[in-house]
């Protein structure tokens, strides 16, 4: 499985929207501020994920929600 999700922070309010095919590790990595997505985002509570089965699908999805047509 591919998960697409998105994040937001508690302090910030900024949201992040990203791709894996291991949702709880790389959660883990957010919240140990290894990536730099959870370094700018800081805590932050799990807003949404969606699962695929395929990667294509999922990145076509994430794209969506990263550009400006998911703002509207």
């Amino acid at each position: 499985m591919v998960y697409v999700y998105v994040l937001e922070g508690i302090n910030t309010e900024k949201r992040y929207v990203g791709i894996t095919n291991n949702l709880d590790r790389r959660l883990t990595e957010h919240r140990s501020k290894q990536t730099k997505g959870g370094q700018i985002i800081g805590d932050f509570n799990l807003l949404h994920v969606e699962e695929f089965h395929e990667y294509k699908a999922a990145r076509k999805r994430e794209k969506f929600l990263k550009s400006g047509q998911r703002r509207k």
